[in-house]
């Protein structure tokens, strides 16, 4: 199996400018209404992607990648092996999937994602 790029999102700290910026820069799609605190891109073609608010405990806005895996548990475990650092554990997205981001060898962060319940 290929591991495609399957979301992006990004954290910003203005997010109305966000939205403004993008909606009208690439003719995106927004939608606040779906995920209550999260903002999905419809960017026109696959894949998707969101936005929310950068936490307080984040010194800057950036934008994360996430790669789709068949198995999340193995992947993160192969990942650990080879000295990438789990940054967060396998977490349910209710109605999408399974999430988890490391911090590979040389500190980059990367997003993994398991489709299904």
């Amino acid at each position: 199996m290929s591991n495609p790029l399957c979301h992006f999102e990004f954290m910003t700290r203005d997010p109305d400018k966000f939205k403004s910026f993008y909606s009208t820069v690439f003719n995106w799609s927004l939608d606040d209404v779906s995920m209550p605190g999260y903002t999905l891109i419809n960017a026109g073609a696959e894949p998707t992607g969101g936005m929310f608010p950068t936490p307080e405990n984040v010194p800057a806005g950036c934008v994360n990648v996430y790669f789709m895996v068949e198995n999340i548990e193995g992947t993160l475990e192969n990942a650990k092996n080879q000295g990438a650092k789990i940054l967060i554990n396998k977490t349910e997205i209710p109605h999408v999937g399974h999430i988890a981001m490391i911090s590979d060898p040389e500190g980059i962060c990367v997003g993994l994602m398991q489709s299904g319940g």
